[in-house]
């Protein structure tokens, strides 16, 4: 069920309104509710997966309990090793087996040996990498004693399944989301308009920005060969507000609805734009992922500690996995070693950690705004690309600086309309976060007038007649 779809706007009323009702009855109502509700919002897509989140429901549950039940360290390592072989099994099944039987095929072609492996046509359920790595962080704090294992099964089952951030995050830690399962949630209105205008911005971000540009972007992409030079390095800039615009917006338009029912989400973009280097923009983009990463595989491998040479090891594994996790293919694992290579002269440097107390922007910091984002897009073209191949050809022909027309932005009505509408739009967004991030706001604080102005720009700006998946759903 998509958050910008005909379905969810009949779906959020309805659970919200029965939600409140139930607010006088004893808490395991309300948790038993949105428990039904997440269920329901991941069945919509396919039902037959809803047997993996209350698999790992219950596998994690059950280790969490028995991990509070014995202090011997080498039973306690087992139980751990039993929820990371099951949770990680289970994703590299559903997401990566293709991708390695591909390359097993591949590599023994490249030695002589033909092999027709079977092939097994595995879906990928949408959301697992989000809801695995949740209830990996459960088990995981429970084993480092960071955290109490909950003895109630419907406050965990909510807690893995909260439909607001289930199939795209942000990738709560139980430590900060679980807790407010287990309290009384009263109705603040405050709160919840300020939910709302979280979501008209989110769905401003989604449906003007994301999704307009969407539409060059798919045509430059599919036919690259066919583009100037200029259409091309366009295309790659486009497509970087479009990532944007698409994932932060259903991070905003989650955090919004999580607020409508008393909860509070972690935020998980803060104007990764503005950055003025690779290692501000990771503190930036995809929070809870990144600080996922840091705690649970960087800390663990050393960190920082160390000589120069294993901080420089620890930071390409984690870049390494991390382009790996967002999907089965080479293009996602360069994208993850590109970046490790723009973030690693900061940190043999000592420069990775420059601007982490230092939020307001000058414009005499616009040169390094610019050079960060530009690298950034560069980046983004390998993980736009089907194929390796088709990235590096992409960018061969970007230098070929054969062409500067751009026509393809104004060839017709229908193009002109949405190039006005794409550049009108950005701005607006830019100019948005500019002020939030010179007044520290963590997120755009829209006022009462300025919410119906960006709805109206939804209305009439706005892509409804085929509303498109949010592209994280895919990891």
């Amino acid at each position: 069920m998509l958050f910008n779809s005909i379905d969810f706007a009949v779906f959020l009323p309805i659970v919200f309104a029965l939600y409140w009702l139930l607010a006088k009855y004893p808490l395991r109502a309300q948790n038993s509710l949105l428990v039904i509700a997440s269920y329901v919002f991941y069945g919509w897509w396919d039902w037959r997966f809803l047997s993996l989140i209350l698999f790992s429901t219950i596998v994690d549950y059950s280790i969490g309990l028995a991990l509070n039940k014995t202090s011997d360290d080498k039973k306690r390592k087992r139980l751990l090793w039993t929820s990371i072989v099951v949770n990680i099994g289970l994703l590299m099944f559903f997401k990566y087996f293709g991708f390695f039987v591909d390359n097993f095929v591949t590599a023994f072609t490249f030695f002589g040996a033909e092999i027709q492996p079977n092939n097994l046509n595995i879906i990928l359920p949408v959301g697992i990498s989000f809801y695995t790595f949740q209830t990996l962080s459960y088990t995981i704090d429970v084993y480092k004693r960071k955290l109490e294992p909950t003895q109630d099964f419907i406050q965990f089952a909510t807690f893995v399944s909260f439909f607001p951030q289930l199939v795209a995050g942000p990738i709560e830690r139980a430590k900060h989301l679980l807790p407010q399962f287990e309290v009384k949630r009263h109705f603040d209105s405050n709160f919840a308009m300020s939910g709302v205008y979280l979501i008209i911005w989110g769905l401003f971000k989604k449906v003007v920005v994301a999704d307009n540009c969407a539409f060059f972007v798919n045509q430059i992409f599919n036919g690259s060969s066919s583009y100037s030079s200029a259409e091309l390095v366009l295309g790659a800039v486009l497509f970087g507000f479009q990532i944007y615009g698409d994932f932060s917006g259903y991070s905003d338009i989650a955090i919004g609805v999580a607020r409508l029912f008393g909860f509070s989400l972690m935020v998980n973009f803060s104007f990764p734009y503005f950055s003025r280097n690779i290692a501000e923009f990771w503190r930036r983009w995809h929070i809870s992922l990144s600080t996922w990463f840091r705690d649970y595989v960087y800390i663990p491998l050393g960190g920082s500690r160390g000589n120069k040479s294993k901080q420089i090891r620890n930071v390409l594994i984690v870049f390494l996995v991390s382009g790996f996790w967002h999907g089965a293919n080479w293009t996602y694992i360069i994208w993850g070693a590109i970046h490790a290579m723009l973030f690693l002269p900061l940190l043999i440097f000592k420069r990775n950690r420059t601007y982490v107390d230092q939020y307001t922007i000058t414009y005499k910091q616009l040169p390094k705004i610019v050079t960060t984002f530009l690298l950034v897009t560069l980046a983004w073209i390998f993980f736009r690309a089907d194929t390796a191949t088709h990235a590096i050809n992409y960018i061969i022909d970007i230098c070929r600086f054969e062409s500067l027309s751009v026509v393809t932005f104004y060839k017709n009505g229908k193009s002109l309309l949405f190039s006005v509408i794409i550049v009108v739009s950005i701005l607006v967004m830019l100019a948005f976060e500019f002020k939030s991030v010179q007044k520290h706001q963590k997120e755009v604080i829209l006022s009462p007038y300025m919410a119906i102005f960006i709805a109206i720009l939804i209305t009439f700006m706005g892509v409804f007649k085929n509303p498109s998946d949010f592209i994280y759903f895919q990891f």
